[in-house]
């Protein structure tokens, strides 16, 4: 399975999946340095109202779920676990080929443990479910409000970009580069399992210190 190539002098096309916290975070930061953004939801007119409230609207197209894969060579998944599961079912032969961007934490709905084992990952068992296309692990270890206040006294949060697939994890970390984050390969889907148990516990210690959800996590030693 090979990634279509696009001209040298081409960005690649992509959509957002999902209007809620992360979805709005992410719409919002890719805004900033990139135009023609599709962004997609089970109700086009959300997708619609949020472009108008956030004012991106010569920036952000509202889509529907179709239109977007079709158009979109990257997708991110700006939703639930389970959601995830369920949406790539549905559109199993439209995400044929793509990269799609997968940012949920297998977390239960009281955030205290995992809906998977731990043998396995939330990215792991999407790449599983959809081998036709190419999964790559973003911004699963930074929670919605840090886009806002990157900034920490150690530095920016550093953003881990996960995947199996070279050239699509690449092809990641090249367009997430102008976000206010460190981007830093974080190898194979399989560290997932440790990401997301990592990101769990920085938000329980973050809930009882009372600062979260402004929490993120940095590896000390690089010097940039």
């Amino acid at each position: 399975m090979s990634i279509p190539n696009r001209p040298v002098d081409s960005s690649p096309r992509f959509a957002v999946i999902g209007t809620g916290r992360m979805g709005k975070a992410l719409v919002t930061a890719l805004s900033q340095h990139y135009g023609d953004i599709l962004w997609a939801s089970r109700d086009e007119h959300r997708c619609a109202e949020a472009i108008r409230q956030l004012d991106l609207r010569d920036r952000v197209q509202p889509s529907t779920h179709d239109h977007a894969i079709e158009r979109a060579d990257i997708v991110f998944l700006a939703v639930w676990h389970q959601d995830e599961l369920e949406f790539v079912d549905r559109h199993r032969q439209l995400l044929d080929g793509k990269i799609l961007v997968q940012l949920a934490n297998p977390f239960t709905p009281d955030f205290t443990d995992f809906t998977t084992g731990y043998d396995t990952s939330a990215a792991e068992r999407l790449a599983e479910v959809i081998p036709t296309a190419h999964v790559v692990g973003a911004f699963k270890n930074i929670f919605w409000v840090v886009f806002d206040q990157p900034q920490f006294p150690e530095g920016v949060s550093d953003l881990l970009v996960t995947g199996d697939n070279e050239t699509a994890k690449t092809t990641v970390m090249r367009l997430l580069g102008p976000l206010p984050f460190r981007v830093l390969d974080g190898g194979a889907l399989r560290n997932n399992r440790v990401i997301e148990r990592m990101t769990l516990l920085s938000r329980e210690i973050a809930v009882r210190y009372d600062h979260y959800p402004r929490v993120a996590y940095r590896l000390l030693g690089q010097d940039n």
